[in-house]
């Protein structure tokens, strides 16, 4: 497994790290969901040397860490743990908004610590940017948590660089959490730049556009489905969007791999300061994604790629009118 370095004051981890969400919420139904196999994969997962496991207080109300702590248990790994807070749910077990206020984040470190059984979270950040709290007050927080030995770096998720320089100068950022992919590439407008000039990595998840990119998304969504409300994989939007993957199997086929592992090469190729999630709950598909790894994409070829898939060329938004306010668009 090849490794980066996370930030310049952070440790080296794995290339690719496990996106563990969908395991416990999101996707699918909970009748669709199957821990045993969630932990099997997490287990595969550390036997090909993935150490970096990415998870969020809210995913499955709490239920995610149970489950990594569960896998976790027997295992002799010590895998870099990522944990996302600030995002509450309503009685539905839908959004419900977002608290990033330093007593929220003070609170909620320590569930997540019972959680996981852990004593330390390697990784800490906010989901999002809480627009009626002051980032420095909620960076402040963690620097807190740090100082207190109860967390070992800060994070932070679809922050701007805006919002990176002002936490920054409370406390160094060791990285940033946001979507990144062939149909996303807004970041590299500004986000991208400003972190590499502070040194902070970019922690890429839907690097497969939360499936999209694999060519096998119908369209077919049940309600507790997080695609059933993104308007990027709804109507129109959906249609016109498989257009553009048959270029990308085009492509794949030339370099004789599947569609999703070119979209994770291509990731890849980024840039060494950028670490690429890989969200499945399925051993084949942890396999077939690895072989990513081994793609090797030339000047040329990136560039090809590049110009095939500029940003904007995917319809519809990746977020909701509302939540596209909390992200970096």
């Amino acid at each position: 497994m090849k490794t980066r370095q996370l930030g310049s004051n952070g440790p080296h981890v794995s290339a690719i790290g496990l996106g563990c969400m969908g395991m416990s919420d999101y996707y699918g139904t909970k009748a669709t969901r199957n821990e045993v196999e969630s932990i099997k994969t997490i287990h595969a997962a550390l036997d090909a040397g993935i150490d970096f496991l990415n998870t969020g207080d809210f995913y499955g109300k709490g239920q995610n860490e149970l489950l990594i702590a569960q896998a976790l248990k027997q295992r002799p790994e010590k895998p870099f743990i990522s944990v996302k807070t600030g995002i509450l749910k309503n009685t539905m077990g839908g959004y419900g908004g977002v608290d990033g206020s330093p007593k929220a984040i003070k609170n909620a470190v320590h569930y997540s610590l019972t959680r996981l059984g852990m004593d330390v979270i390697d990784l800490y950040q906010t989901a999002r940017i809480d627009p009626a709290v002051p980032v420095e007050d909620t960076v402040g927080a963690i620097a807190d948590l740090i100082k207190a030995g109860k967390v070992r770096y800060l994070g932070l998720s679809e922050a701007n660089s805006e919002i990176l320089r002002r936490a920054h100068a409370v406390h160094p950022v060791t990285a940033v959490e946001v979507e990144y992919s062939l149909a996303t590439r807004v970041i590299e407008n500004d986000l991208l730049k400003t972190g590499r000039e502070l040194g902070v990595s970019i922690v890429a998840y839907g690097v497969l556009s939360r499936g999209l990119l694999t060519g096998t998304l119908k369209g077919e969504f049940a309600p507790t489905d997080f695609r059933a409300h993104a308007p990027r994989f709804k109507g129109e939007n959906f249609s016109k969007n498989q257009n553009h993957l048959a270029t990308l199997k085009k492509f794949a086929d030339e370099k004789n791999c599947t569609p999703s592992q070119l979209a994770i090469a291509w990731a890849l190729h980024q840039g060494d300061d950028i670490i690429s999630l890989i969200g499945t709950t399925s051993i084949s598909r942890l396999q077939e994604n690895l072989k990513a790894l081994e793609i090797k994409l030339s000047q040329s070829e990136l560039h090809q790629l590049n110009e095939a898939f500029p940003e904007g060329l995917f319809a519809g938004t990746r977020y909701d009118t509302g939540q596209m306010r909390l992200v970096v668009n």
